[in-house]
């Protein structure tokens, strides 16, 4: 009899093409490749000088959004807001494309936008796939199922030239949420508390398998938002088993399986889940009842408290001290007393349309506080439109927020979406270690909610009061 094994083995077996050994790290086969015009220029360089061809064209899925601005662009004038070296990573973006035959999602596409936004929505994410990107947040896409994670650009390199890529497997650390999230709790609440509880090394070396009530009562929108934040606890990629969710959220898109190829793909899907009994090398459980809206305080996504509770002393360990001196708190008093500069809402964790309504419905009939900038940018062209038919644009700029293009945005301010020195910015990203945003500048990573609360108040706020 086959012993039980875990979701993660399942997908990791399938697409093995050499073992590992003791000497050598496995050969595995990649699915799908998305990339992007940042961690590609040095990739295709080297194909052009070892005089090597794009392998499978067909299983890339490339689009333009961390370096692009959030403004329109008409021309390569418009370019100009970004920098020069931003402008020359879209402009060789475009060109490596042409040369290598690969289809780009560009500015004169309506389905461009942040990699880890179409991915999904376009259906090329699937469950069981192996999926990667010069990008930390890559776990993304394993919200589907699918074993999903970063690379660094000499290895888009090698997946570009052979549609593999080698790897040591890595352990497995399952983590299991209990109960229901509460009111005004969400997942991005959910996934800092994890960090919070496990440290930002606590997933070092894993693949999380989330799992328990809460994780299967989320939509797939809420689940990206989990998977996405497993690199900032430290996993190589985080996983959700496959169900009736994820086969509804993908059935129609245009990259789905069709016909009788769509059921025998949900055939396949559904087999992707544990085993009762399969073994995880580490075990966490949570109480989703018991969390509350969770901030940052720090300069890392682990330094985490809810929203009202005070912010912990350093105890003499510098590294500590340094991050709560760099961001001007002071423990033993709650970051409600902290006046806001900047509110973000954005970036590949909380961009999408189920994002921006939360946001929406906290900001509809009020106002921005006066000398607060706010900068709503959805996740892609696709998303924007939507909210654009529901009239969230309207909402947005009636409270006094700035409605943005599609994009990576202020996440990562290298495209002319900054944070001045010094300032402080609630955002929906997911880093916030010095100089993230801008330099000088303080993040605290909330969730939409919160963020859209705090933009109000003027001040880091608890977005309960106002739902």
């Amino acid at each position: 009899m086959t012993p039980p094994t875990t979701l993660f083995d399942k997908v990791w077996s399938d697409h093995i093409v050499v073992d590992e050994t003791a000497d050598t790290p496995a050969v595995l086969y990649i699915d799908l490749h998305l990339i992007h015009e940042v961690t590609t220029p040095q990739a295709f360089a080297l194909l052009k000088a070892r005089g090597l061809k794009v392998r499978r064209p067909d299983l890339i899925l490339a689009t333009m959004d961390h370096s692009t601005p959030t403004t329109p662009v008409h021309s390569i004038r418009d370019l100009a807001v970004v920098g020069e070296n931003a402008a020359r990573q879209i402009d060789k973006m475009q060109e490596n494309c042409a040369e290598f035959g690969i289809e780009l999602l560009g500015f004169d596409s309506d389905k461009r936008g942040i990699v880890h936004v179409i991915g999904p929505e376009l259906g090329a994410t699937q469950p069981g796939k192996t999926i990667v990107c010069g990008d930390s947040h890559t776990s993304t896409h394993g919200a589907f199922g699918a074993l999903a994670f970063g690379i660094g650009t000499t290895e888009v390199g090698h997946v570009l030239a052979t549609q593999c890529l080698l790897q040591r497997k890595p352990k497995t650390l399952s983590i299991r949420v209990d109960g229901r999230l509460a009111d005004g709790v969400g997942a991005k609440d959910l996934i800092l508390a994890i960090i919070g509880k496990i440290g930002v090394d606590g997933g070092t070396g894993h693949v999380i398998e989330y799992g328990g009530e809460a994780i299967e009562a989320m939509d797939m929108e809420a689940r990206m938002t989990v998977c996405n934040m497993s690199i900032e606890g430290g996993a190589r990629a985080g996983m959700i088993a496959p169900d009736d969710v994820t086969i509804d959220y993908l059935n129609g898109r245009p990259m789905s399986p069709q016909g009788a190829d769509w059921d025998k793909a949900v055939a396949r899907w559904r087999s992707l889940k544990s085993d009762d009994g399969a073994a995880f090398n580490k075990s966490v459980t949570l109480d989703a009842a018991a969390l509350e809206p969770m901030v940052t305080f720090g300069t890392n996504p682990g330094m985490v408290v809810g929203v009202n509770d005070p912010v912990p002393g350093h105890d003499g360990d510098p590294s500590f001290k340094k991050a709560l001196d760099y961001m001007q708190v002071t423990p033993g008093k709650p970051l409600t007393e902290m006046p806001v500069d900047v509110v973000f809402i954005g970036s590949c964790t909380n961009s999408r349309l189920g994002d921006l309504r939360q946001a929406a419905k906290i900001l509809e009939g009020r106002k921005v506080a006066d000398g607060v900038r706010m900068l709503v940018v959805p996740g892609s062209q696709q998303v924007k439109k939507a909210a654009e038919n529901l009239g969230l644009d309207r909402v947005f700029t009636a409270a006094g927020a700035e409605w943005r293009e599609s994009g990576c945005s202020m996440c990562l301010g290298m495209n002319g979406d900054t944070v001045a020195g010094g300032q402080l910015s609630v955002s929906t990203s997911n880093r916030n270690f010095e100089g993230r945003q801008g330099i000088g500048a303080r993040t605290v990573l909330a969730s939409p909610v919160t963020a859209a609360a705090s933009a109000i108040a003027g001040r880091v706020a608890d977005p309960r009061p106002l739902l």
